[in-house]
């Protein structure tokens, strides 16, 4: 058992990426995690010829059925549904960093949303871990024809929602570095500067917070949204860069309290896109510094 759990335990941080991407939801992640772990148990006294290709599959099937139940939940969701952001460490190298800020980013799994639970967990198999199609046929019990059917439904459908830029990750910090600057020293017209005239924004609020009921359109109007509370709550306002998702972005405090998760897209030269997470119970992981995932 001893040497069970040992691979268990070093098998877990991939686990729980493979969970996490399926469900957007550390939280739920974590549970799908836990079912495994008692299900390991329970295999670990027979034996298993491959560990890994094993806990893999039930990781991913867990995940397959837990997002079956909550997408039904979802699809009454108030307001617009947002992935739970998470704090991630800085990867060591620039190739790292550019991995994880791809298929990590709130904008990538907020693309996933629009797949079927075994469309996403293809695709996710394939794009993301790079397993062969034996292993994606064995863990969706369908053949290999079959799956390479479904991850090339899959990638024609998300191709027109992925992010068209490939930023280097310098050029993406230089530009909120800038911009995150601009905003602390109020000076709108930087901010606005730094938008791109067709730059969207979405927000959760879960129903719990106020938060836009549907995307914001242009620049302008989300430079003036984000600029307002500089002008209201100038004193409280307290932002601060950090990692989510594997890309930089920002928190926003009033306060001691963490007001919200920001992540962006960007070309490099100008913001694309703004993800705006204001739902608490979303935000928790976060106000109390929970650890890092990879």
């Amino acid at each position: 058992m001893e040497g069970a759990t040992h691979t268990f335990t070093q098998l877990q941080p991939r686990l729980l990426g493979v969970a996490y991407r399926m469900l957007g939801s550390l939280a739920e992640a974590e549970d799908v995690v836990q079912d495994v772990w008692l299900s390991w148990n329970e295999a670990a006294s027979e034996q298993v010829a491959d560990p890994e290709a094993w806990l893999v599959i039930a990781t991913t099937r867990r995940s397959i059925d837990r997002l079956r139940r909550v997408q039904s939940r979802r699809e009454h969701y108030v307001g617009i549904w947002l992935p739970e952001p998470i704090l991630t460490e800085s990867p060591a190298t620039p190739e790292e960093l550019q991995e994880a800020s791809s298929d990590l980013s709130i904008a990538f799994l907020t693309v996933l949303e629009r797949l079927a639970p075994e469309a996403r967990a293809a695709f996710l198999l394939r794009e993301v871990f790079d397993a062969d199609y034996t292993d994606i046929a064995s863990t969706l019990d369908k053949s290999e024809a079959a799956c390479r059917q479904i991850v090339h439904r899959a990638k024609s459908q998300l191709r027109e929602e992925r992010p068209r830029y490939v930023v280097s990750a310098e050029a993406h910090r230089r530009l909120m570095r800038r911009f995150t600057e601009a905003w602390t020293n109020a000076d709108f017209r930087a901010m606005k500067d730094l938008m791109a005239e067709s730059a969207v924004l979405v927000g959760d609020g879960g129903g719990i917070v106020t938060a836009l009921p549907k995307p914001m359109i242009g620049g302008d109007r989300i430079a003036q949204l984000l600029f307002a509370c500089t002008l209201r709550r100038k004193h409280e306002l307290r932002l601060q860069l950090a990692t989510i998702n594997g890309r930089m972005g920002v928190l926003r405090y009033f306060g001691d309290q963490l007001e919200s998760a920001q992540s962006y897209d960007t070309d490099g030269e100008r913001i694309l896109r703004v993800y705006v997470q204001r739902n608490p119970e979303k935000l928790r992981r976060i106000a109390a510094a929970s650890t890092p995932i990879h």
